[in-house]
Parts: structure tokens; C-alpha cells; sequence
């Protein structure tokens, strides 16, 4: 992992939090012309439609069972159950309360990606991700939220994002935007058949909005997610994203006339704090590689694409060979080992 690969993986989660924070407020413009499993729908069919020129075979391999299962598993909860739990609550509370509880998805992405995929976290990241979430604790009270049934919605979509993010980081075998494409579709339309079979039918320019909304806020924002989170780890990926909602209750200012408060701002600059001691936090140690075969681009001056570490098996698909060795590395999809 050279510093390079680093700073580009913090770039592209940063410019997924942008996609998705502004995703919210703008959606609060049509939530109450539609009914939420119809939106669901319509906003990762738009995810979806999004990723499907960029989705090509030769960047992937053959996966195995567990692989699909994974995948299923992040399709349901993260395409199918939490974009409706997060609707459901955007008809129960303030777009600027659910832009800010969704820091909840930071804690359960952490925990998940520690426990599941052996990332290591250390004492810095710890602390980092502590104040991050402080950040979005400070804040929180804007909406009044408590523990309003709006709040444990946003709290439970949080959560199913959370194994959602942990999963999608690991699944080497899968371009970012073939993951992509599978939420989309699948869940998109499981969601709006489920949606146009018990709500009334969304206006023709709804469609249009969602579709819209969904391909910037839900397509471009997962592809970029994974791509970066593949580079720095699941867990500090989220710290990233958990910018996101601070946008998003910016943008809830102008779009949807919900007021901007100076305690906004206090708890944008704790989190951003957070954030800083966590992307400038340093780790190493001697660890072995097993051997390991994924598709992802190639980094050239990265230690892991020297002639001598791989063996390419087409397009971007490669086998790492077996080895030790000592660097300053992230619990990228090269370093999943215990500490």
C-alpha cells in the first residue's frame, strides 16, 4: 500500500459522502409524492441504471459459494431494507434529523468490520472514530430525535448498512460496480414491484427525480464507497463517509427550508478532527500474505503488483503469491490479518 493508493482511497470516499449527503435533503423534495418501497425502488434502479456501461467482466473473477451468499446478503440488507427503513423515517422526522443519526452507520461499520473482516483499528483509529462519532452525538438534538420511532428506523437502516459496507469492502472477487449493479437491480426491483403492488403510482416526473437521484446518490456514491474502502479499510472508509450527513443538513438549509444552527458547525469541526487523526494514523509489522487470487486495478508501484509478488491471470485479474514482509499498510483487501 504506497501513500498514493492511500490519499486515493481517502479521495474516493470523500467523494462518495458528497454524492450520498446530498442525496438526503434532495430526496425529502419527493418523499411525500411517493410511497417508500416505490422510491426504494426507484432510487437504486437508478443506482443501478448508472454503473451498468462501467460493469465489465474482465475485472473480475469466478467467485465461490460464500461469495454469492455475501453478496445476496449485502443486496438485501443494504439495497432492500435499509434505503426503506431510511425512507420510512424521512415520513417521520426532519431531513436534517436523519442526515445526522445516519453517523450511526460509522459505529456499526466499525464494530462489523472489526469483528468480521480482522481489521485493525488501533488506539489512534479508536480515538479518531470516538470523536467522529461525538461529532454527530453533539449534534443530534437539532431534530429532536431521542428515541422517536423516526430515530430507531434511521438507527436500524444504519445498522444493516453497516454489515452491508463490511461485506462489499471484502468482495474482491466483484468489481465496485458489478456490486453495485447487483443491488440496484435486484433490490430495486423487488422493492418497486413490492411498492407499485400496495402504494398508489408515482407521477411521471417522480420517476424521473428518483431515477436521477438514485444514479448520483445511490450508484456513483456505493461504486466510489467501494473503491476507496477497498484501499483503506471498511471501517476508516465509513469515517470518510460519516461527513455525509453534515452536507446533507447543510443542504437541508436551502432545499428544504430546514434551519442552519452554529451547533452544526461546532459538530462538523469535532468530526472533522476525528477524521484527520484517523487518516493520519500509521501502522506496521511483520505479517504474511497468503496466496490470494481478486481482480482490481494494478498498481504498479505498489510492493503487492511487483512482477515478482503476482502472477496476472487476465485483464485486472491477478494471484498474489505467498509471502512475509514489513511496510506501513491499512487493513486494505491486502492486509486482512490478525493483530
Amino acid at each position: 500500500m504506497t501513500i498514493g493508493t492511500s490519499r486515493l482511497g481517502w479521495l474516493l470516499c470523500a467523494a462518495a459522502a458528497v454524492c450520498f449527503g446530498a442525496a438526503t435533503p434532495i430526496t425529502k423534495l419527493i418523499v411525500t409524492d411517493v410511497g417508500p418501497l416505490t422510491l426504494a425502488g426507484l432510487l437504486y434502479l437508478g443506482a443501478a441504471a448508472a454503473v451498468l456501461p462501467f460493469r465489465t467482466r474482465a475485472h473480475q473473477v469466478k467467485s465461490d459459494h460464500t461469495g454469492r451468499v455475501l453478496l445476496l446478503v449485502a443486496v438485501v440488507l443494504g439495497g432492500g431494507v435499509a434505503p426503506v427503513l431510511m425512507l420510512l423515517a424521512l415520513h417521520r422526522t426532519t431531513a436534517t434529523t436523519v442526515s445526522l443519526l445516519l453517523n450511526l452507520e460509522l459505529v456499526a461499520t466499525v464494530v462489523v468490520a472489526r469483528l468480521f473482516l480482522r481489521e485493525h483499528i488501533g488506539r489512534r483509529g479508536s480515538i479518531g472514530i470516538a470523536i467522529v462519532v461525538l461529532g454527530g452525538v453533539v449534534i443530534t438534538g437539532l431534530g429532536g430525535a431521542h428515541l422517536a420511532p423516526g430515530a430507531l428506523l434511521v438507527a436500524g437502516a444504519c445498522l444493516c448498512w453497516g454489515i452491508d459496507n463490511a461485506i462489499t469492502a471484502s468482495l474482491d472477487r466483484y468489481s465496485p460496480a458489478t456490486i453495485t449493479l447487483a443491488k440496484g437491480a435486484v433490490a430495486g426491483s423487488v422493492n418497486l414491484f413490492l411498492g407499485l403492488s400496495i402504494e398508489q403510482p408515482p407521477q411521471f416526473h417522480t420517476v424521473l427525480a428518483a431515477l436521477a437521484i438514485g444514479s448520483i446518490g445511490y450508484g456513483l456514491s456505493i461504486t466510489l464507497w467501494i473503491s476507496g474502502a477497498r484501499l483503506v479499510g471498511a471501517a476508516r472508509g465509513q469515517v470518510i463517509f460519516a461527513l455525509a450527513p453534515f452536507i446533507g443538513a447543510v443542504l437541508a438549509w436551502p432545499l428544504v427550508h430546514e434551519p442552519l444552527r452554529g451547533r452544526l458547525l461546532v459538530a462538523f469541526a469535532i468530526s472533522l478532527v476525528g477524521v484527520m487523526i484517523v487518516a493520519t494514523s500509521r501502522h506496521h509489522h511483520f505479517h504474511t500474505h497468503a496466496e490470494l487470487v481478486h481482480a482490481h486495478a494494478i498498481d504498479a508501484i505498489d510492493v503487492h503488483h511487483q512482477s515478482d509478488a503476482i502472477v496476472m491471470l487476465g485483464g485486472n485479474s491477478h494471484r498474489h503469491l505467498a509471502r512475509t514482509h514489513d511496510h506501513e499498510h491499512l487493513p486494505d483487501i491486502h492486509h486482512r490479518h490478525d493483530h
